[in-house]
């Protein structure tokens, strides 16, 4: 199972400050030894990673590197520009803290999007919620790869798991009965999803919230082919060092190939 390292979060200690550090290139240098591409969301409102940053991981990074970025015209122009190995397409919301969820897969921009990248032989994947619908919509729309927004899944393993409800970080108000079936429920729609999008044609990768306890859980999952994490590591970080944080998310992945053998 690969590693993609969401390098946004790094930003975000920079544009506290509006200086460059921590430096976001530098970051990218030394987390490309530990994982197997970056990953960065160039938002509308450009409220962490900017262009330049894309602009350097595209000229000195030397893994794949896969841009975040909505169907918006000048995101899609950003993208076209500087030719990362794949852009994988999402919802924004201004007033979001993070993505809440999946694509609108009935947007009327996004097929031409998709077409626009792809003759640039740009890979596109497509953020979309774990459901049948939007994994058959998607191959119908031509992409060649899927990401399967785990946020409810982790969620709902926060909530099961933790003491979280305690504290004013609580998302879900429910019963510990419910929140176990919801939680096995969630998996199986993940795992259903995968499959479905894997005997499609499409690739498989999955990511949101996911962190160094709640990660074990999508191991079984085959089908998936890679993580993209970035929140949990950077956090991690802070205690460890981002060499340490990267190596211990690194060795839990490779418990999946034992679970597959």
């Amino acid at each position: 199972m690969l590693l993609g390292f969401n390098i946004d979060h790094i930003a975000v200690l920079r544009e506290a400050r509006m200086v460059n550090d921590p430096d976001v290139l530098e970051a990218t240098l030394l987390s490309a030894n530990f994982c197997d591409q970056i990953t960065l969301h160039i938002r509308e409102d450009r409220r962490h990673t900017q262009e330049f940053d894309l602009e350097n991981l595209i000229k000195f990074c030397k893994i794949p590197i896969n841009l975040e970025c909505s169907s918006n015209e000048e995101m899609i122009k950003i993208a076209l520009k500087y030719k990362p190995n794949r852009v994988t397409i999402v919802p924004e919301k201004r007033e979001e803290l993070t993505t809440e969820g999946g694509l609108n897969l009935e947007n009327d921009r996004l097929k031409t999007s998709i077409k626009m990248l792809q003759n640039e032989n740009i890979e596109v994947s497509l953020f979309i919620n774990p459901n049948l619908k939007d994994v058959e919509m998607s191959k119908e729309l031509g992409v060649e790869m899927i990401e399967l927004h785990t946020g409810h899944f982790a969620n709902l393993y926060n909530a099961f798991f933790s003491n979280i409800s305690k504290t004013p970080y609580k998302v879900l108000d429910m019963d510990r009965k419910a929140l176990e079936l919801s939680l096995r429920e969630e998996l199986a729609r993940l795992e259903f999803c995968a499959k479905k999008g894997a005997n499609l044609g499409l690739k498989i990768a999955a990511g949101h919230g996911l962190n160094y306890k709640n990660t074990k859980e999508l191991l079984f999952i085959k089908e998936i082919c890679e993580l993209n994490i970035g929140q949990s590591i950077v956090a991690r970080a802070v205690f460890v060092g981002l060499e340490r944080a990267l190596l211990e998310m690194r060795t839990l992945l490779n418990e999946s190939g034992y679970q597959h053998r």
